[in-house]
């Protein structure tokens, strides 16, 4: 599952036709991204966009994305429309087994590693039959010395969005520097997971897996809160 090189990263809208720009601030250059077990193999992605072109890349391509009067996106997100708290799942191993909270009045629900990896892979195997899909690059906690750095792929740009606003957002110097970051999150909120699978209770599954320090999000379009 291992690649020497990341994707190839372009910022923008694919459906442009790319002009090369007449000045480049070594500050906006759009990084690379760095080695990663992924296994993504998509083209194009669309890397740390703001807010205003993602409500362009809504407006103009997902169907049912309106701006409200107050100026906010509005979206269609499918069959669920917000939480899905019975649909959260931890991998209990070694480590959690311990350290977490488990049984009755608990709001960890246990996994294995073997059904957290079957829907990493229909995650994954999902995004990859994308023609875009949405990269954030962001820090969570505001204390330097406990930060970490956070990488989002999203199916849809109100995805991207929704989490441009809850994590904290890298300066240009920041992003330059980013590197591999310390926990991924795959986000193919617009797919559902199996309802056969071992665990599964619904077509919704957010599951977080602390020793691969990744979160995988499938779900019939809701953002993955």
């Amino acid at each position: 599952l291992t690649r020497e090189t990341g994707p190839k990263v372009v910022k923008g809208d694919p459906a442009r036709k790319a002009h090369p720009p007449k000045h480049v601030d070594h500050h906006l250059v759009t990084p690379t991204i760095s080695v990663s077990d992924s296994a993504l193999k998509f083209t194009h992605v669309l890397y740390n966009l703001s807010p205003a072109e993602l409500y362009e890349q809504a407006i103009k391509y997902e169907k049912g994305s309106f701006i409200t009067s107050t100026g906010a996106l509005a979206t269609l997100s499918g069959a669920k429309t917000g939480r899905s708290p019975r649909d959260k799942r931890v991998v209990k191993d070694e480590t959690t087994a311990d350290e977490l909270w488990w049984g009755k009045g608990s709001p960890n629900i246990e996994m294995d590693e073997h059904t957290f990896m079957i829907n990493r892979e229909r995650a994954v195997d999902y995004l990859n039959s994308l023609d875009k899909v949405f990269v954030n690059d962001q820090f969570l906690n505001w204390d330097p010395q406990n930060r970490i750095k956070v990488r989002i792929v999203s199916a849809r740009a109100y995805h991207s969005l929704f989490m441009h606003n809850m994590c904290i957002r890298p300066t240009p110097e920041e992003l330059e520097n980013f590197g591999t970051p310390d926990f991924t999150i795959y986000n193919a909120g617009q797919f559902p997971c199996n309802r056969y699978t071992h665990y599964m209770t619904s077509s919704t599954s957010i599951d977080l897996n602390l020793a691969r320090r990744e979160m995988v999000i499938l779900a019939p379009s809701m953002p993955g809160r």
